[in-house]
Protein backbone atom coordinates (compact mmCIF):
# COMPACT_ATOMS: atom_id res chain seq x y z
CA UNK A 1 0.00 0.00 0.00
CA UNK A 2 2.85 2.35 0.91
CA UNK A 3 4.47 1.57 -2.31
CA UNK A 4 1.61 2.13 -4.48
CA UNK A 5 1.10 5.72 -2.75
CA UNK A 6 4.30 6.24 -3.06
CA UNK A 7 4.41 5.79 -6.79
CA UNK A 8 1.19 7.64 -7.23
CA UNK A 9 2.31 10.66 -5.19
CA UNK A 10 6.20 10.70 -5.67
CA UNK A 11 7.82 13.31 -3.06
CA UNK A 12 8.37 16.95 -4.57
CA UNK A 13 11.59 16.57 -5.92
CA UNK A 14 10.65 13.11 -7.95
CA UNK A 15 7.89 14.60 -9.09
CA UNK A 16 7.88 15.91 -12.88
CA UNK A 17 6.91 19.38 -13.83
CA UNK A 18 6.12 21.62 -17.03
CA UNK A 19 7.63 24.80 -18.00
CA UNK A 20 6.16 26.75 -20.73
CA UNK A 21 7.86 29.78 -22.49
CA UNK A 22 6.05 31.65 -24.55
CA UNK A 23 6.58 35.21 -26.51
CA UNK A 24 6.25 36.51 -30.06
CA UNK A 25 8.35 34.92 -32.79
CA UNK A 26 12.15 35.59 -32.01
CA UNK A 27 11.07 37.20 -28.79
CA UNK A 28 14.49 35.16 -27.29
CA UNK A 29 12.12 32.31 -26.05
CA UNK A 30 13.64 29.27 -27.75
CA UNK A 31 17.52 30.96 -26.67
CA UNK A 32 15.58 30.61 -23.00
CA UNK A 33 14.57 27.25 -23.63
CA UNK A 34 17.27 26.11 -24.56
CA UNK A 35 19.58 27.27 -22.08
CA UNK A 36 17.43 26.37 -19.42
CA UNK A 37 17.66 22.27 -20.74
CA UNK A 38 21.23 22.63 -20.22
CA UNK A 39 21.11 24.31 -16.30
CA UNK A 40 18.51 21.35 -15.79
CA UNK A 41 20.98 18.67 -17.08
CA UNK A 42 23.46 19.73 -15.07
CA UNK A 43 21.23 19.46 -11.89
CA UNK A 44 20.40 15.49 -13.01
CA UNK A 45 18.22 13.67 -11.17
CA UNK A 46 14.91 13.94 -13.79
CA UNK A 47 15.19 13.75 -17.48
CA UNK A 48 14.77 16.69 -19.50
CA UNK A 49 13.09 17.51 -22.51
CA UNK A 50 13.02 19.85 -25.02
CA UNK A 51 9.33 21.23 -27.14
CA UNK A 52 10.57 23.66 -29.89
CA UNK A 53 7.66 25.14 -31.62
CA UNK A 54 9.43 24.71 -34.86
CA UNK A 55 9.46 20.85 -34.37
CA UNK A 56 5.91 20.03 -33.59
CA UNK A 57 4.54 21.12 -36.83
CA UNK A 58 5.59 18.68 -39.76
CA UNK A 59 4.54 19.65 -43.09
CA UNK A 60 2.22 16.80 -44.35
CA UNK A 61 3.74 16.18 -47.83
CA UNK A 62 6.96 16.12 -45.77
CA UNK A 63 7.00 14.78 -42.36
CA UNK A 64 10.58 16.10 -42.10
CA UNK A 65 9.89 19.78 -42.87
CA UNK A 66 8.26 22.34 -40.64
CA UNK A 67 6.46 25.48 -41.35
CA UNK A 68 8.81 27.98 -40.09
CA UNK A 69 8.83 29.66 -43.42
CA UNK A 70 5.06 29.26 -44.14
CA UNK A 71 1.57 29.79 -43.46
CA UNK A 72 -0.05 27.72 -40.53
CA UNK A 73 -3.58 27.99 -39.83
CA UNK A 74 -5.48 28.66 -36.99
CA UNK A 75 -6.46 25.16 -36.78
CA UNK A 76 -2.97 24.08 -37.54
CA UNK A 77 -1.76 26.13 -34.58
CA UNK A 78 -4.86 24.57 -32.48
CA UNK A 79 -3.04 20.83 -33.46
CA UNK A 80 -0.25 22.20 -32.60
CA UNK A 81 -1.27 22.85 -28.73
CA UNK A 82 -2.73 19.88 -28.38
CA UNK A 83 0.43 18.31 -29.43
CA UNK A 84 2.30 19.61 -27.20
CA UNK A 85 -0.21 19.48 -23.99
CA UNK A 86 -0.02 15.79 -24.98
CA UNK A 87 3.59 14.83 -24.51
CA UNK A 88 4.23 17.58 -22.37
CA UNK A 89 1.71 15.94 -20.05
CA UNK A 90 2.70 12.26 -20.50
CA UNK A 91 6.33 13.09 -20.13
CA UNK A 92 5.87 15.51 -16.58
CA UNK A 93 3.63 12.05 -15.21
CA UNK A 94 6.85 10.10 -15.42
CA UNK A 95 8.62 12.48 -13.51
CA UNK A 96 10.83 14.23 -16.46
CA UNK A 97 10.97 18.03 -17.05
CA UNK A 98 9.60 19.33 -20.03
CA UNK A 99 10.50 23.11 -21.49
CA UNK A 100 8.06 23.86 -23.96
CA UNK A 101 8.61 27.17 -25.92
CA UNK A 102 5.64 27.78 -28.41
CA UNK A 103 4.31 31.03 -29.68
CA UNK A 104 0.53 30.13 -27.95
CA UNK A 105 -0.41 33.19 -28.80
CA UNK A 106 -4.08 32.82 -27.46
CA UNK A 107 -4.97 32.49 -23.82
CA UNK A 108 -7.24 29.80 -24.64
CA UNK A 109 -5.00 27.66 -25.94
CA UNK A 110 -2.54 28.17 -22.91
CA UNK A 111 -5.51 27.73 -20.63
CA UNK A 112 -5.54 24.40 -22.65
CA UNK A 113 -2.04 23.41 -22.03
CA UNK A 114 -2.02 24.13 -18.09
CA UNK A 115 -5.50 22.43 -17.82
CA UNK A 116 -4.09 19.38 -19.71
CA UNK A 117 -0.32 19.25 -17.96
CA UNK A 118 -1.99 19.97 -14.24
CA UNK A 119 -4.60 17.44 -14.79
CA UNK A 120 -3.40 14.41 -11.70
CA UNK A 121 -0.77 15.81 -10.15
CA UNK A 122 1.06 17.59 -12.96
CA UNK A 123 3.55 20.76 -12.24
CA UNK A 124 3.10 24.06 -14.42
CA UNK A 125 4.54 26.72 -15.13
CA UNK A 126 4.42 29.61 -17.52
CA UNK A 127 7.45 32.41 -18.31
CA UNK A 128 6.09 35.20 -20.62
CA UNK A 129 8.91 36.59 -22.69
CA UNK A 130 7.55 40.37 -22.87
CA UNK A 131 10.45 41.02 -25.61
CA UNK A 132 8.22 43.81 -27.60
CA UNK A 133 7.51 43.81 -31.58
CA UNK A 134 9.69 45.82 -32.29
CA UNK A 135 13.03 44.57 -30.63
CA UNK A 136 11.77 41.29 -32.09
CA UNK A 137 11.86 42.55 -35.85
CA UNK A 138 15.07 44.83 -35.16
CA UNK A 139 16.71 41.45 -34.15
CA UNK A 140 15.61 39.29 -36.32
CA UNK A 141 18.25 37.80 -38.89
CA UNK A 142 15.98 35.23 -40.54
CA UNK A 143 13.40 38.05 -42.60
CA UNK A 144 10.62 36.02 -40.91
CA UNK A 145 9.27 39.60 -39.53
CA UNK A 146 9.97 40.88 -43.20
CA UNK A 147 8.45 38.19 -45.27
CA UNK A 148 5.37 38.73 -43.11
CA UNK A 149 5.15 42.04 -43.65
CA UNK A 150 5.81 41.49 -47.19
CA UNK A 151 3.17 39.08 -47.24
CA UNK A 152 5.24 35.75 -47.80
CA UNK A 153 4.15 34.79 -44.66
CA UNK A 154 0.35 35.24 -42.69
CA UNK A 155 -0.72 34.10 -39.24
CA UNK A 156 1.66 35.29 -38.22
CA UNK A 157 1.40 36.72 -33.97
CA UNK A 158 1.88 40.58 -33.85
CA UNK A 159 2.04 41.18 -37.58
CA UNK A 160 -1.48 40.10 -39.05
CA UNK A 161 -2.98 37.97 -35.72
CA UNK A 162 -2.73 39.16 -32.30
CA UNK A 163 -1.04 38.13 -29.37
CA UNK A 164 -2.96 37.91 -26.21
CA UNK A 165 -0.30 38.35 -23.61
CA UNK A 166 -0.37 36.39 -20.71
CA UNK A 167 -1.86 37.65 -17.18
CA UNK A 168 -1.39 34.52 -15.16
CA UNK A 169 2.61 34.15 -15.96
CA UNK A 170 4.68 32.73 -13.00
CA UNK A 171 7.29 34.64 -14.37
CA UNK A 172 7.43 38.19 -17.01
CA UNK A 173 11.10 38.98 -18.62
CA UNK A 174 11.98 41.11 -21.13
CA UNK A 175 15.26 40.33 -23.14
CA UNK A 176 15.83 43.84 -23.84
CA UNK A 177 16.74 44.30 -19.61
CA UNK A 178 17.24 40.73 -18.29
CA UNK A 179 19.98 38.23 -19.46
CA UNK A 180 19.85 34.80 -20.97
CA UNK A 181 21.66 33.25 -17.43
CA UNK A 182 19.64 35.97 -15.49
CA UNK A 183 16.59 34.74 -16.68
CA UNK A 184 17.17 30.85 -15.87
CA UNK A 185 18.59 31.38 -12.76
CA UNK A 186 14.96 33.36 -12.03
CA UNK A 187 12.92 30.42 -12.95
CA UNK A 188 15.52 27.73 -11.26
CA UNK A 189 14.88 29.73 -8.26
CA UNK A 190 11.07 29.64 -8.87
CA UNK A 191 11.65 25.58 -9.13
CA UNK A 192 13.82 25.36 -5.85
CA UNK A 193 11.18 27.24 -4.38
CA UNK A 194 8.38 24.77 -4.95
CA UNK A 195 10.63 21.91 -3.69
CA UNK A 196 10.95 20.45 -7.07
CA UNK A 197 14.92 20.78 -7.47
Amino acid sequence: MVKVLRDSYPPRPKQGFTIVVTGLPNSGKDTIARALQVTLQQHGGRSVSLLLGDQLHPDHANPTATHEHTTISAEDKALDISRIAFVASELTKAGAAVIAAPVAPLASARKELKQTITGPGGNYFLVHVATPLEYCEKVDRRGFYKRARDGEIKNVPGVDTGYEAPTDADLTVDLREDTVPEIVHSIVMILEGEGLI
